[in-house]
């Protein structure tokens, strides 16, 4: 039985010990510099993130270092002054002992913690942290070291010098720091099954769900574990006294060398059993990795007579990297099963390379996604099956490969509830030069694979192809799909604006410069079958010459179809892309200063953060149209408009080119790129169309973004569409589902202060390219005069005119040709120049705020050391007898 005041006696002691000297608050600073280093240093600013993601991946090793200066002095100071053998003496158990200087050391630590809290008001003056999100990680850093704090202890008891006690302390702290890092042995491999074990016995790996804002069940329970495998150490290195030394000493030490690797043994077995067992506390304030309620809802209303299924085909062992989303996808498929009751049921089937489950995997549609990681310091490819099927009946869907972004809860829940519907509404994709549905390109004699937004689609929908050539079926369609319908000759256009005219609910991209194929841009003419090397027929006009008026009429808009729009917003969201972006790429967000930049009263809208549109169009209501019309994407302020001719410039063999540094002008309006619209109640025509400017908005390549982040990008371009979809089709289940996302919780503060110098640079760029175009403006005047003035020569002949005119032409053409050369060569130092001043405003506001975030937090550890330290002094003083001062006579 423990005693309280034993205890109490002991935990008081050393934890005044620790403080008693001026080298406790030196390693307390210390330790909180170079967590600030750490958490602050340049990839935060690139992140453009307030969280401590950069100190996350640090922290285990910083653990090295303050943990052994908590611990070195607790046992070897007592051996070197002899104390220990005093306080073994007096009545109190080992165990006494041991927990109460325990408790001391992790009060201590939790006192250094404290002081590190002040990286938490850096990150509140700076950004908007989620506050669930650091309480979870501060939980995780005070789990790893309360764990790492009963092996200190150990090292200190193995001598009597604290320095040897920090050093040891280091060594063995390290192994359960670094053992991740290192390649399990082939032979364990296939005893246990994988090769994740050290892995999971590492802080690193434990720690990793505290640092993502939920608390793992698992998680705790190995750092208990640890603890309690330290302690026992310790324990039974106090007790040697009682039995060390005799005939019976040695069998004794094998005998407790025994137990404690019998322990071990049983501890980090009990641990890699329950590594897949995910229960967990969800801290975040979006409630990330707990069932929403629409999914709790959904799984209710399955039926007996149509039983769910969930197949889950994953790797025994995955990637470091996947190691969550297996974890998560697991855990999940536990809440369906219990939520479903028993019209749910799941099956985890462990898929190993070129065995009977990878067979019965590829036949679903299952195949392995080829992933590189590093193990050992060895960089290899491996093969990793992380797919499901959902059967119900004859229903069947298919989710090949779940990678690192993608939403797990809404791909389960949709394709459960897709699977347990005996119907699927029906999509059709209109048949455009876009070719959604894929096919034979009889321009370039290839098969093109059909877009993934249509991949996508199927797993929701029942999605056929549309053609415009005959009248189109205004029954069979919930929602038609027309991305380029510009590209329609006159009679598919007529029919398609036909099906409009019908209420049908309709979703239009369209595109005054599609990146994905320039080729296809309103301007240009149709592509002529067989290519332009094979001759044959002449392609047929485009309706209304590209411009789609009847159709735009009809909406009444104003679609411009060779016009694109600019902003700014993507350098203030994204400066680390600044020499690789142009404005022309157009960020939409609620950072771009207009609060309606999604559009609050839409569902479609409401809840999205970021989308990303290439060279996109506008729409903007008619005067006079009785038409509803609800925007739903808008630019910021920070905006202008560019003709074709001010973007473009013709190519070799008739392509197209990109003016690099076009002359923009802000015109400080917010463009619309996307709207709803919909007839007035009693309208003639009832009109339901979502419009939107861009095509290249649902582009393969967003869907690439979307599964992995790449770039550190987070868009929903994805999810807008769907969303649009959805709310079409009046099948809204799944829209709050794919909002359901951590919160952009940006570094406000340093975006307010770069986007002063983003938005005048801008102004900068227009000057510039103003007065490029005013002075080859004033030397194409001179050469105008100078062609009048021949012309009004009258003692010339018209021969001498005509000759004196060509002369006058070529002279002034080559001389126009070097003065452009020139100017353009100006505008584009200037330019440049421009650019770079712009990255050193924001590196040196970046720069200020490191500067502060690293200065600031150690503060107050300082100074409550030196007060410390002044009070010390005027003790000693005070106890210093008068006549022995310096300052006596």
């Amino acid at each position: 039985m423990l005693r309280r005041h034993v205890l109490g006696a002991v935990f008081r002691r050393n934890f005044a010990s620790y403080f008693s000297g001026v080298i406790g608050y030196l390693f307390i600073v210390a330790f909180v510099l170079a967590g600030a280093l750490l958490a602050f240093r340049e990839q935060f600013f690139t992140n453009n993130l307030a969280n401590l993601d950069q100190l996350n991946t640090y922290f285990p090793q910083l653990l090295l270092f303050i943990i052994p200066a908590i611990t070195m002095g607790v046992w070897a100071e007592e051996k070197k002054l002899g104390t220990d053998e005093l306080l073994f003496t007096l009545p109190v158990s080992d165990l006494e002992v041991l927990i109460g200087k325990y408790l001391a050391v992790v009060a201590v630590y939790s006192v250094v913690l404290l002081f590190s809290l002040t990286h938490c008001l850096v990150l509140e003056w700076i950004g908007d942290p989620d506050w669930g999100l650091i309480a979870t990680t501060y939980l995780g850093y005070w789990l790893a070291g309360c764990a790492l704090l009963s092996a200190g202890m150990v090292a200190s008891f193995l001598t009597n010098s604290s320095t040897v006690a920090f050093v040891v302390g280091t060594l063995i702290c390290a192994v359960p720091v670094y053992i991740g890092y290192l390649p399990v042995p082939n032979w364990l491999v296939s005893l246990i099954g994988h090769d994740r074990l050290f892995e999971q016995l590492s802080i690193a790996g434990q720690f990793q769900p505290f640092g993502i804002g939920v608390v793992p069940v698992v998680g705790v329970l190995y750092f208990i574990s640890f603890a309690g495998l330290m302690l026992y150490i310790n324990l039974v290195l106090i007790g040697e006294r009682h039995w060390a030394g005799g005939s019976r000493g040695v069998n004794m030490g094998w005998q407790y060398t025994v137990r404690a690797v019998s322990l071990a043994i049983t501890l980090i077995s009990a641990n890699s059993l329950l590594a897949n067992v995910n229960r967990r506390i969800d801290m975040t304030s979006e409630r990330l990795y707990t069932l929403t309620p629409t999914t709790k809802r959904l799984l209710s209303e399955l039926r007996a007579e149509r039983p769910v299924m969930i197949q889950a085909f994953v790797s025994q062992s995955v990637p470091r990297e996947y190691v969550s989303v297996k974890t998560s996808l697991l855990g999940l498929l536990a809440q369906y099963q219990q939520y479903g009751g028993g019209n749910l049921t799941t099956r985890i089937v462990t898929v190993a390379p070129f065995s009977a489950e990878a067979e019965e995997a590829k036949k679903y549609g299952i195949e392995p996604r080829k992933v590189q990681s590093e193990r050992g310091g060895r960089i290899q490819v491996d093969d990793v099956f992380l797919g499901c099927v959902v059967n119900s009946g004859s229903n069947e869907v298919v989710v090949p490969f779940i990678d690192t972004a993608i939403p797990i809860e809404y791909e389960l829940t949709r394709s459960v509830r897709t699977a347990a519907k005996e119907t699927r509404r029906t999509i059709g994709i209109l048949d455009t030069d876009a070719r959604l549905m894929g096919g034979f390109d009889t321009q370039t004699f290839r098969s093109l694979p059909e877009w993934r937004i249509v991949s996508e689609l199927k797993k929701q929908y029942t999605v056929e192809s549309v053609s415009a050539a005959t009248p189109i079926d205004e029954k069979k369609y919930d929602v038609l799909l027309a991305v380029l319908p510009s590209s329609l000759d006159q009679q598919g256009m007529q029919n398609f604006v036909n099906y409009v005219r019908t209420g049908k609910p309709v979703l239009i991209f369209d595109d005054p410069f599609p990146a994905f194929n320039p080729g296809l841009s309103p301007r240009q003419p149709k592509p002529r079958p067989g290519g332009m090397m094979m001759g044959g027929m002449p392609p047929e006009q485009k309706a209304d010459g590209g411009k789609a008026t009847s159709l735009t009429n009809l909406l009444g808009i104003q679609w411009i179809h060779d016009r694109v729009v600019w902003a700014d917003t993507i350098m203030v969201l994204h400066p680390e892309y600044a020499d690789v972006v142009r404005p022309e790429m157009v960020a939409i967000s609620k950072k771009s200063g207009l609060d309606e930049a999604f559009s609050p009263r839409s569902e479609i809208t409401n809840g999205l953060q970021e989308l990303l549109l290439f060279f996109s169009g506008t729409i903007e209501r008619r005067e006079g149209s009785k038409l509803k019309f609800e925007p739903l994407l808008r630019t910021g302020a920070a905006s202008g408009l560019l003709e074709w001719d001010e973007f473009v410039r013709p190519g070799f063999f008739g392509n197209i080119d990109l003016e690099d540094n076009p002359r923009r002008t802000m015109d400080e309006f917010a463009h619309v790129v996307a709207a709803e619209i919909r007839s007035e109640e009693g309208a003639k025509d009832k009109l339901h169309v979502i419009y939107v400017a861009d095509a290249d908005l649902i582009s393969d390549w967003f869907f690439m973004v979307r599964e992995r982040r790449m770039y550190g990008l987070d868009l929903d371009n994805v999810s807008f569409v769907l969303n649009a979809v959805d709310a079409l089709a009046g099948d809204e289940d799944f829209i709050a589902l794919r909002k359901r996302r951590p919160k952009h919780r940006t570094l406000t503060a340093v975006e307010r202060e770069t986007a002063k110098f983003i938005e005048q640079s801008a102004k900068e760029r227009e000057k510039a390219a103003e007065d490029a175009k005013t002075a080859l403006d004033a030397t194409k005047k001179k050469l105008k005069e100078k062609i009048e003035k021949i012309e009004k020569d009258e003692s010339l002949d018209p021969i001498q005119r005509e000759q004196l005119k060509a002369i006058a032409l070529e002279e002034e053409r080559r001389r126009l040709e070097v003065t452009q050369a020139e100017i353009d060569q100006k505008k584009e130092r200037t330019i440049d120049e421009i650019r770079a001043r712009t990255e050193r405003q924001i590196r040196q506001i970046e720069h200020r705020y490191y500067l502060l975030a690293t200065i600031i937090p150690p503060i107050p550890a300082v100074v409550l050391g030196l007060l410390f330290w002044i009070r010390r002094l005027q003790k000693e003083q005070s106890e210093v007898p008068p006549s022995r001062r310096r300052s006596a006579a």
